[in-house]
């Protein structure tokens, strides 16, 4: 290697030698260049820019002139102020009708975007989600940005052309099931299944939190009384979904079945998920006495590493033999889920868990809130989807903590009803609520580990009534 010892002098006139050299071949190589037929103007009367005394530059006789006023009004028309004031452009709902978007709703939904980063960063609520989403939002509607245009189509090269980078992220994995897959292996590489294997019972509580997502269905087709909701039995799943509590699902099922109601059902999912903590105590405290949230469970028996290996490969093969609709959710999440527990790709569950997950959870995030504009959110539909969403969520806490009771009149080991609450997807806030409702009333008495069965296996059934509704009306 050119000087070992690194002296910065030599290597400084080196580096200056070959600079002189290469502008020493440049200039020769110019002198002895053919002259070409440009070059060989013989009259100044070729050179029409040297004549020019009109004022007029060459190739832009077309163009208007410039003022001081008219370049001041172009400035201050371009202007975020003036657009909000002023916009008037054309859009489309929902359900497919034009519409026309005022300025002043843009600002609104700027407002709201930042409203939901405060939500994220003031309250903590979801952060590493509703930041995202919230600047997401703020981005699909700053006037002439463009951050979230779908570009232009050219039929030449059947290519939309000058997207803006939301519409992008938003083709490239939101409006498909690209990111909720990956979102899902991630989760499974951090779910640890040992609480629902050592009791299998608390899948039922799993299952019992899903008569929060089709008990909505029925809520959804009363409100289509309602003057101005009109929702389909996609769209009702869509917004059904919610009541799982499970954000990529809610996603996954809404891109699928009614893709114009994506972002809406997805902040509605992740609203309620960082809700959890204030919106589940008050049900479970009043559907149980203080004696049932007294009940203390028996710790659970060690898992063996064959068990939890054999975990996801058996739940994996059930789902393709039986409900093979959701076997991408499934199948990715114990996909992630065996790569923790086998213990022979560290890397790949460390990856999932960590730097893939962070990187596709922005994405995901920025996607969803590049759909939060005026006619896709401002609308009586959108209004509809919140409350609903809340229904199905408090429906799937309650059924929880229902069946938990009526499980207990036929055990002999009794159970807290407080972990039936889990049974929603929102891992593992809700089994931590479980375990917080628990401890007020014995500051022994902690329900965590027990909880945790059920909220995974929450996580497994809302998949599950995902694909079942996929296979009925996908």
């Amino acid at each position: 290697m050119l000087n070992q010892k690194k002296d910065p002098v030599l290597i400084t006139k080196v580096c200056l030698l070959i600079i002189v050299g290469a502008m020493a071949f440049s200039l020769v190589s110019a002198a002895f260049a053919p002259r070409t037929q440009a070059q060989s103007v013989s009259s100044l009367d070729e050179l029409p820019s040297i004549h020019n005394l009109d004022g007029i530059i060459p190739g832009s006789a077309d163009l208007p002139s410039v003022s001081i006023k008219s370049f001041i009004r172009n400035i201050a028309e371009t202007t975020g102020i003036y657009a909000f004031i002023n916009d008037i452009l054309p859009g489309i709902t929902p359900s497919g009708f034009p519409i026309t978007v005022f300025g002043w709703q843009e600002f609104f939904m700027v407002a709201v975007g930042f409203l939901i980063v405060y939500l994220g960063v003031a309250k903590g609520f979801e952060p590493l989600l509703l930041i995202p989403i919230g600047f997401g939002t703020i981005f699909a509607n700053i006037p002439f940005a463009n951050m979230g245009s779908p570009g232009i189509w050219n039929e030449q090269l059947h290519i939309f052309e000058h997207q803006g980078f939301l519409n992008v992220i938003y083709n490239a994995g939101v409006g498909n099931e690209f990111f909720p897959l990956i979102i899902f292996i991630g989760i499974g590489a951090m779910t640890d299944f040992g609480p629902l294997i050592a009791n299998p019972k608390t899948a039922l509580l799993g299952a019992a939190a899903q008569f929060g997502v089709f008990g909505t269905l029925f809520f959804i087709s009363v409100a289509n009384f309602l003057p101005g909701v009109a929702f389909n039995l996609p769209e009702a799943c869509s917004v059904a979904i919610i009541g799982g509590a499970d954000g990529p699902t809610t996603i996954y099922i809404a891109a699928k079945l009614a893709p114009h109601l994506l972002a809406t059902v997805a902040v509605a999912a992740y609203s309620y998920m960082a809700l959890v903590p204030i919106i589940q105590p008050p049900i479970m405290k009043l559907l149980t006495t203080k004696e049932e949230r007294l009940i203390k469970m028996r710790q659970l028996r060690p898992v063996s590493q064959t068990e939890k290996i054999a975990f996801p490969l058996v739940v994996f093969v059930l789902t393709l033999l039986i409900i093979p609709s959701a076997a991408p959710l499934i199948g990715c999440l114990m996909f992630g889920n065996f790569l923790r527990e086998c213990k022979v790709v560290d890397r790949l569950s460390d990856t999932s868990q960590n730097a893939l997950m962070n990187i596709v959870s922005m994405f995901l995030s920025l996607g969803v809130g590049s759909q939060m504009t005026p006619e896709k959110f401002l609308n009586p539909s959108s209004l509809i989807i919140v409350v609903m969403g809340l229904i199905a969520f408090a429906i799937a806490t309650a059924t929880g903590v229902i069946v938990a009771k009526i499980m207990n009149l036929f055990l002999k080991e009794k159970i807290n009803p407080l972990i039936g609450s889990a049974g929603v997807s929102a891992v593992p806030m809700a089994a931590r609520v479980s375990n917080k409702v628990g401890l007020e009333d014995d500051p022994g008495n902690f329900l965590l580990m027990h909880a945790m069965g059920p909220n995974v296996a929450g996580v497994i059934g809302t998949a599950i009534a995902a694909g079942v509704m996929i296979a009925i009306y996908g």
